[in-house]
């Protein structure tokens, strides 16, 4: 099937290219057009329905018709001269927000396909400060905070807010909502700038230094370019036709994933049509990448079945954002695995050895180097090297010994919007531009009475931790009743979601009138309930995403020890790199844990990722063991053809995920997983498993081993490995390799 999807493909090679090109520009287009048609930023919408903060919000939208509002903002409103407020200041700040809540807010044209967010502000009057430093307000915007058309509304409104208050001699600042979403934007949007402009530059150099060719750096990016649009719409449109909401970092994830491995799948297809192009210098560019992509083809399609299994199983997850992330990561893919054997063959089909120009040292195979050296060191002395990367990769993973999750949003950027809360919870309680809500519904059709909740509301009041509690309010049907209240914590630490989950709720539960069920809601509630699922998501998600990996690397490697060896690999790698985040985080620069999604992802990535090396140099090792040499010599030989391809690789997709690093709210993530990529491809694929092959000989394939046969013309290497005449090398490799040389040469007897 994959060769004859290559060989289409390359001998259509023209109609190939314009194909992916017309659909990369028309589904990016509508990817980017509708992105934000299809997320959503509140996180309590991907909570199962059986969770405490859920049932509230479902409460709160049924009984009172209201949902939470994530572009709701607190505006806070003082004398430009720090002067406490006078009783004219009150009545100019109440005229003036009436004025702002009746003018309506044009937006910017937007661009086809994408809506349009003018609209009129709801404005509404908060609380004065005890010292009657400022006045608080609250303003709601409706839109999704991510998209750019109603960032600029908010904009304009800030604008417009700052300069009438100015005209009565009094300063606004603005928090939390979309206030807190723009600002730390604003203040990512030149360090992003930056970082990807240095990730695209290391794909560049290192390309560069590897072919010596300008195109063998520039074609890989603008083909990984158009296959991201083509992924990116893909997703989008099923989003849109499923009525699926997408968490807004998945996006970004998704360029990310498909920079990585289709910069990967494309190294992994050059280094080997230089190879074939050194080997057969007459054949013509179309056969060559014909006959590249059917050898490498099954590799590569195994790699990238080995992340969809993986991505695929956070369908199972009970935490929407995983269940919606996994398949969107799985589809794309999917897209490049589809690319990568069609738009990149016909890319080397129709560019041939220009690919390579103006190099030519390429076409003379270099039998010694770095790559060289590595493989007769780790093949001859495959026991000092194993253990060797054991005590690494053990020393790391001791650094797990202690982890704990940290459900912390708090953002790291010193924000115009962060003095502004910290202004206000000098005064009033810190939880006050973030209530939560305690909602009691009755159980059995029963009326509410105000009178019955006063016992909740003060067991409430005397709760450690609550600052405030508010009045309760009936719904129109009194059958359920609303109880506001403030924290004097941080609605977003982990103290808050403590406080929540254990003496706010125990409280509200308890006290609650007979006849009705209290549950609470707001951040802390819902990122509370979010760790249990997650903490039951990784229970079911890293058994099923391990079995399915181990079931993907049997149908590739048909063996039994093979897989096995490459799963404790990989989970090393994987132990390794959380003991080191772990280490850094939390031990190094002193926070409450790590982030609670590090692990699931961490997992996923670096195991399912670092697969892809481990698969390409375990299949060159079969391939290599398939000729008549020894188990060691073969060993040799795949370090020797593989490793320039993987260290590159492995630089490219690591650099890609340390650029995550540059934002706070994906830091530890892009550190991690850029540790992780690096370790499974330098430490991992090019030492660990590659000593283990050499130790287990040719038993790797047990319970079938490769069967040696005498070189054809398709397999013939361009200069036969000829054992050294006489001297100390001779005896270096009679001494270090294995008893198969005994075979070998009962082999080559038996072939004349």
């Amino acid at each position: 099937m994959i060769r004859k999807l290559t060989s289409f493909s390359t001998r259509h090679r023209w109609l190939t290219v314009l194909v992916w090109t017309v659909l990369g520009a028309a589904l990016s287009f509508v990817g980017q057009a509708m992105m934000f048609d299809v997320t959503d930023s509140q996180a309590g919408d991907f909570l199962p329905k059986k969770y405490d903060s859920a049932v509230a919000l479902r409460t709160a939208e049924e009984k009172f018709g209201t949902k939470p509002d994530p572009n709701a903002l607190t505006v806070l409103v003082a004398r430009d001269d720090g002067g406490k407020l006078t009783a004219g200041d009150q009545r100019r700040i109440t005229g003036t927000a009436a004025g702002l809540g009746r003018d309506r807010i044009v937006a910017p044209k937007p661009e086809p396909l994408r809506k349009d967010h003018s609209q009129t502000p709801r404005v509404s009057p908060g609380a004065v400060a005890p010292d009657r430093s400022f006045r608080l307000l609250t303003v709601s915007l409706t839109g999704n905070p991510q998209d750019t058309g109603l960032q600029d509304v908010y904009k304009k409104f800030r604008h417009s807010a700052q300069e009438k208050f100015a005209d009565d001699g009094l300063r606004v600042g603005f928090t939390g909502g979309i206030a807190s979403t723009v600002d730390d934007t604003d203040a990512e949007a030149s360090t992003g700038k930056v970082v990807s402009s240095l990730t695209m530059g290391l794909i560049v150099l290192l390309n560069v230094l590897v072919f010596r060719s300008l195109a063998a750096a520039l074609v890989p990016l603008i083909a990984v370019a158009l296959i991201g649009g083509v992924a990116s719409g893909a997703v989008v449109g099923a989003a849109k036709l499923s009525g699926v909401d997408l968490d807004p970092s998945t996006p970004s994830l998704i360029g990310v994933v498909l920079l990585g491995i289709g910069i990967d799948y494309f190294l992994f297809l050059m280094f080997r049509f230089r190879e074939q192009l050194r080997n057969h210098p007459g054949q013509d560019a179309r056969t060559a990448a014909a006959e590249t992509t059917g050898r490498v083809g099954g590799a590569i399609t195994s790699a990238a079945l080995t992340i969809v299994a993986a991505f695929a199983t956070l369908g199972l997850a009970s935490f929407g954002q995983f269940r919606v992330l996994g398949p969107a990561i799985a589809v794309s893919v999917l897209v490049m695995l589809l690319a990568s054997l069609t738009l990149m063959p016909a890319l080397l089909a129709v560019l041939g050895r220009g690919m390579f120009w103006p190099a030519r040292a390429w076409k003379k195979e270099r039998t010694g180097g770095l790559a060289a050296r590595l493989g007769h060191a780790v093949s001859s002395r495959p026991l000092r090297y194993a253990l060797g990367s054991l005590v690494l990769l053990g020393a790391l993973g001791a650094g797990a010994l202690g982890l704990k999750m940290s459900y912390d949003q708090q953002g790291l950027h010193e924000t115009a919007a962060v003095r502004t809360a910290e202004q206000i919870s000098r005064s009033l309680p810190a939880g006050v531009s973030d209530p939560h809500t305690v909602y009691v519904r009755s159980t059995d059709g029963g009326e509410i009475r105000a009178s019955s909740l006063t016992g909740m509301t003060r067991s409430l009041g005397r709760t450690e931790g609550v600052g405030e509690v508010g009045r309760p309010v009936l719904s129109k049907d009194r059958t359920a009743a609303r109880v506001d209240l403030f924290l004097s914590v941080e609605s977003a630490s982990q103290k808050a979601r403590d406080l929540v989950s254990g003496p706010v709720r125990e409280t509200a539960a308890r006290t609650a009138p007979r006849g009705t069920e209290a549950h609470v809601t707001g951040t802390a509630a819902v990122f509370a309930d979010i760790s249990t699922a997650v903490e039951k998501d990784l229970r079911l998600v890293f058994p099923v995403a391990a079995l399915l990996i181990a079931v993907i690397l049997f149908l590739l490697l048909r063996s039994l020890l093979a897989p096995v060896v490459l799963m404790i690999a990989v989970g090393l790698g994987f132990l390794g790199t959380l003991g080191a985040s772990t280490l850094v985080f939390q031990h190094g620069l002193d926070r409450p844990g790590v982030s609670f999604t590090l692990p699931l992802v961490l997992f996923l990535f670096v195991v399912a990722l670092g697969t892809d090396y481990n698969i390409l140099i375990t299949d060159r090792i079969r391939e290599e063991m398939a000729k008549p040499v020894t188990a060691r010599r073969a060993v040799a030989e795949a370090v020797r053809h593989t490793a320039p391809a993987i260290a590159t690789a492995g630089i490219v997709l690591a650099g890609s995920f340390a650029s995550l690093a540059a934002s706070p709210a994906t830091q530890e993530i892009g550190f991690a997983t850029g540790l992780g990529i690096l370790l499974s491809s330098l430490v991992l694929s090019l030492v660990l498993v590659p000593a283990l092959a050499a130790i287990l000989g040719r038993g790797l394939w047990w319970p079938r081993r490769p069967e040696r046969r005498t070189p054809d013309r398709g397999h013939e290497p361009r200069e036969p490995f000829r054992a050294p005449a006489s001297g100390p090398e001779t005896a270096q490799w009679d001494r270090h390799w294995d008893t198969d040389t005994v075979l070998l040469r009962s082999d080559q007897r038996g072939h004349g």
